[in-house]
């Protein structure tokens, strides 16, 4: 029996599973790092607990802190969410020899599946397909390079111990593979501690299909039905829904057995999701789906098998974990209607998804459908965690009814003066092909110009622009006329048209004056700038025409500049190399993620003042180009 829990985790996830453990009658226990002091999950849990400092290795990642947290507050269990501590097979044994009740799957299970190469051989034996590949020992870069020769290109490079689309590259020729095999064995040794990698054929046209499923400790093993999770960016994933469209009854049955062996192959127990690769080219067919590897935890995406099944799947995995039967047999569980999921990340696409940290300031997000998030207004988004701000959750009779009704809540996000991909979530679940379900893993990046770019600001935008700042900005003694006296358009013997001067990034803009009410949400922000919130998007405009800068300006002028605090994993170049468009020059790691630099324009390596393992912050030159002579 559970009396108190543990939530070994931190934002969103920490607060939905107390949610679920409040219902129960159990008492909570929040655990936070020093960046996380101030956070929801610390103040909503019946206790909290620091663990240390802001990093993940001193504080989350510190499993004798964790048991140590638990002894203090008197917990008889650890829920460890998702990442972090979640699928470490030690800490679930550290915990279980300390005594507590682990709400999650037997260690053996975790090491099972944890290693992706020796999870292929294992499902190779219990009878599931796995995709074509390389998932052998031998790590050598050049054995690596000729058994991606003997795979064919393109190749999928993939981290062993990986997840998330971390330590994963494809590479499309035998000249950019050793480039593309360091990277992704830096990356995957940063967010794993585990360099290690395998290699896959890349599929054509891939979708990404998942199955839930459920084991308890009397051996019985259940699924709760597939989800697609193929509308990726960089492997990571963007919206996930329930059911998978295009999937028959038939490849629905056949897929979710396959997963049903999975787990009963390592006598799993508790919450897991069986992933697997289909090729779509000629639609979804049972032969043509392949195991690629088990989470062995709660995913991300848990909400909306939720919404289609009914079931609170943290309850189920609290009640497997106290030692109770499943809830439910495979005949009692049933499909009802569409959900979709919105990863709501901290990032700003039209600069190239590049995430964006900072107070929230202004923070608004739908009461129209489930929201899960980790954070709230006047809260902060730290450098030092993953970037998703919420998950936005809707669910409708339909797959078409889901989408408008996802798509409209992306539609009604407002924050500033971190950026999100709001908007640009909005535009995916807007796109012809997605509604009519064609769908595969590359289906962003073929339309990702479009979809990443924001739009220029439509009349409504620029006319709320203009009444926001006539009706918010004071007349100055430099300026006695104020917004005002940019005014322009009354003519004498006809009918007035007004509009008025603004400024967005610099550029003159001259906005119409619309009589009546605001036909868009404006904020007048701290420094003065309006901004106005539209379709997800927040544009920004000022009064005021930007003062001249004297020196040099960073665009065109050949400086590399950290776009965001950081740690430099690689630097390319050194002073005098010649360099071409496009080139990479320095690699930073922000975020659990890697980001390239780029050069620019052709040119020589005029300095370099980066230097690898380096912090750096915000706006920091790290290297500069000159044009060739």
């Amino acid at each position: 029996m559970i009396t108190t829990l543990l939530v070994a985790n931190r934002g969103e996830i920490a607060r939905r599973i107390f949610r679920t453990a409040r219902r129960m009658g159990l008492a909570t226990v929040a655990v936070y790092s020093d960046a996380d002091a101030h956070s929801p999950h610390v103040r909503e849990a019946d206790q909290a607990v620091r663990l240390g400092p802001a990093a993940a290795r001193e504080s989350y990642l510190n499993v004798e802190a964790v048991l140590a947290a638990a002894r203090t507050s008197g917990a008889d269990a650890i829920h460890p969410g998702y990442g972090f501590l979640s699928e470490n097979a030690d800490f679930a044994e550290a915990v279980m020899a300390a005594g507590l009740t682990w709400v999650g799957p037997p260690p053996s299970a975790i090491r099972a599946m944890g290693l992706k190469d020796a999870a292929k051989v294992l499902m190779i034996k219990a009878g599931v397909p796995v995709t074509p590949g390389y998932h052998g020992e031998n790590q050598d870069p050049a054995h690596l390079a000729a058994q991606a020769e003997q795979v064919g290109y393109p190749v999928l490079i993939k981290a062993v111990a990986g997840g998330g689309g971390k330590g994963m590259r494809k590479v499309e020729r035998a000249a950019d593979f050793a480039e593309a095999l360091g990277s992704a064995k830096r990356e995957a040794a940063a967010a794993f501690g585990d360099d290690r990698v395998l290699l896959e054929t890349y599929v054509a046209r891939p979708r990404h299909i998942e199955v839930q499923v459920f084991g308890d400790s009397h051996g019985q093993v259940v699924h709760l039905f597939e989800r697609d999770c193929s509308l990726q960016r960089r492997h990571q994933k963007v919206i996930e829904e329930a059911p998978a469209p295009g999937m028959s009854p038939e490849v629905r049955a056949a897929v979710c057995a396959a997963a049903v062996r999975a787990a009963q192959a390592v006598d799993y127990v508790g919450a897991g999701t069986v992933e697997f690769i289909a090729d779509a080219s000629e639609g979804l067919r049972a032969d043509r789906i392949w195991f690629m590897e088990m989470n062995t935890r709660l995913q991300v995406e848990h909400p909306v098998t939720e919404a289609v099944t009914g079931q609170d799947l943290v309850e189920w995995q609290l009640r497997v974990a106290a030692g109770e039967p499943l809830p439910l047999s495979q005949e009692q569980i049933s499909l009802n209607g569409w959900a979709m999921e919105a990863r709501l990340y901290a990032e700003n696409p039209a600069a190239g998804f590049l995430p964006s940290i900072g107070e929230l300031e202004h923070f608004v997000l739908p009461d129209s459908i489930r929201v899960d998030t980790g954070v709230e207004p006047g809260g902060a988004v730290s450098p030092h965690y993953d970037p998703m701000v919420a998950k936005l959750i809707a669910h409708g009779p339909t797959r078409q009814a889901a989408a408008r009704r996802l798509q409209k809540a992306c539609g009604e996000v407002q924050v500033w003066p971190v950026r999100t991909n709001a908007g640009f979530l909005a535009r995916c679940l807007g796109e012809p092909d997605f509604l009519r379900g064609e769908v595969d893993t590359g289906f962003i990046a073929a339309r990702q110009d479009a979809l990443a770019m924001s739009p220029e600001p439509s009349l409504a935008v620029l006319s709320a622009a203009a009444q926001g700042l006539l009706s918010q900005a004071p007349t100055t003694a430099a300026d006695p006329g104020g917004p005002w006296s940019a005014l322009t358009g009354f003519r004498l013997n006809a009918a007035p048209q007004a509009s008025l001067r603004l400024y967005r990034d610099g550029v003159a803009i001259d906005a119409p004056m619309e009589a009546g009410p605001l036909s868009a949400d404006v904020l007048l922000d701290a420094a003065g700038a309006i901004i106005v919130f539209e379709a997800g998007e927040a544009f920004a405009f000022s009064g005021q025409a930007p003062a001249a800068v004297a020196g040099e300006g960073p665009a065109g002028d050949g400086a590399v500049i950290s776009p965001m605090p950081g740690k430099v994993v690689a630097v390319a170049v050194v002073q005098g190399d010649k360099v071409v468009r496009g080139q990479t020059l320095v690699t930073l790691e922000a975020m659990k993620m890697e980001h390239a630099l780029t050069a620019a324009f052709d040119g020589v390596v005029e300095m370099v003042s980066a230097s690898v393992g380096a912090q750096v912050s915000e706006g920091v030159v790290l290297a500069r180009l000159a044009p060739p002579a």
